[in-house]
């Protein structure tokens, strides 16, 4: 299926204020009621929309330190690979983790209270991931610009 323009402001809108009542949204994208509804339907369906979330505030939940992780492994055979992976996803405090080309193979998106905690998640979690060669931390010293919306063209 492709998108056509009144889709893509559906998308835009959505990602602006997921919570968006029906109604309000297809004025925002100049639809009547029904075939707003219709096509947010099609678009869950066709899996462009995969979820709806809330985004909570790090500081807010107490985690306002970002960590980015550079990890090279040992070896890049599919096993330490699936093992990596496996391991990496049951960290909590690991929002995103990345194949990378490059130097490193991994880079991690850690969140932490500060660096003490950060210390800690090191030494549980971090320090015994298999596989690894080389890791390397680079702590934010503050987010210039987030966003979660993805460029509808």
């Amino acid at each position: 299926m492709s998108l056509d323009a009144t889709d893509k402001r559906i998308l835009t809108a959505l990602q602006r204020k997921g919570r968006m009542p029906n109604s309000d949204l297809s004025e925002v994208v100049n639809l009547s009621a029904s075939a707003c509804h219709r096509r947010v339907q099609r678009l869950e369906q066709d899996g462009y929309i995969r979820d709806y979330v809330a985004l909570l505030d790090a500081r807010k939940m107490g985690m306002p330190t970002t960590v980015f992780v550079e990890i090279t492994l040992q070896a890049q055979a599919d096993e330490v690979l699936d093992a990596f992976e496996k391991a990496v996803s049951r960290i909590p405090d690991v929002l995103e983790c990345h194949l990378m080309a490059g130097t490193a193979d991994y880079l991690l998106k850690v969140v932490a209270e500060d660096t003490e905690d950060f210390a800690r998640i090191h030494r549980q979690y971090l320090a015994r991931l298999p596989g690894v060669a080389q890791m390397q931390s680079s702590f934010a010293l503050r987010t210039v610009f987030k966003t979660t919306a993805l460029p509808v063209t």
